[in-house]
């Protein structure tokens, strides 16, 4: 690192549980963010600002008027741009140290296999159960940490999986996709929802590249705003999983 860098993450590199060492190790990471929305906006821009070296965004629609009351990465001049671009110009403003690669569509997967390869952390802020299975898949098939995170109406949940071969995987938690679809633009969302939940997974991100801390790795984190309430579960790996099961397929 040169002198201005020590200054910009001198804060950080103030933690004894980062120090140089730790803040060269996460400018060397490479993170792969599914989703430019309202949970993508304040984790890209946290893991921007903390130094994490290359984030690597998909998403493929446009913003629109009404993300913006949540997602904080984009502005009212971004309407109708691609999100990835969007926020690949606020990143870039925030921290030019940041290298930022974007996909301004849909992974294909087997580009979604190379992407989740070449990542050392993979975190989901996509909106929909299709897209965090097929994630989840490709997590578990490339042992890449897998950072999830989900948000609606005043609620929302964080958990960390696949970080050892005997951590649970989102499958395990989640069985049968056809019931669980909701979104944001369906049933609404508080905004600061998102932001909190965004951040937290920023923080489990970081956590993991560095290997530190506890992590939420088996464990469900789920907030209540409207109560503003914290409760933690504990998951198990499920013996009979489709997907992480050593005999699956």
């Amino acid at each position: 690192m040169d002198d201005e860098q020590l200054l910009r993450y001198s804060r950080q590199i103030m933690l004894p549980q980062i120090d140089v060492d730790g803040q060269e190790k996460l400018l060397a990471s490479r993170a792969l963010i599914i989703g430019m929305g309202g949970l993508g906006s304040p984790l890209a821009m946290y893991l921007a600002a903390a130094g994490v070296g290359h984030l690597v965004l998909v998403d493929d629609d446009v913003v629109e008027l009404s993300n913006l009351q949540r997602q904080i990465v984009h502005s009212t001049e971004d309407i109708g741009v691609s999100k990835v671009l969007s926020a690949k110009q606020t990143i870039q403003k925030l921290n030019p140290d940041i290298r930022v690669t974007c996909y301004e569509r849909r992974l294909a997967e087997q580009e979604l296999s190379s992407e989740v390869s070449a990542a050392d952390i993979v975190i989901d802020g996509t909106d929909n159960f299709s897209s965090r299975f097929a994630l989840n898949e490709q997590c578990v098939n490339n042992k890449t940490p897998l950072i999830s995170g989900a948000a609606i109406r005043m609620e929302g949940q964080v958990s960390v999986f696949n970080k050892t071969p005997n951590s649970p995987c989102y499958r395990c938690l989640y069985k049968d996709e056809g019931e669980l679809d909701a979104s944001c633009s369906n049933n609404g969302v508080l905004s600061p929802v998102v932001g909190i939940i965004g951040s937290v997974q920023a923080t489990e991100a970081i956590k993991v590249l560095l290997n530190i801390g506890d992590s939420l790795d088996g464990k469900l984190l789920m907030f209540d705003a409207f109560q503003m309430e914290w409760r933690t579960l504990k998951l198990k790996k499920d013996p009979k999983c489709p997907v992480c099961n050593s005999s699956a397929t």
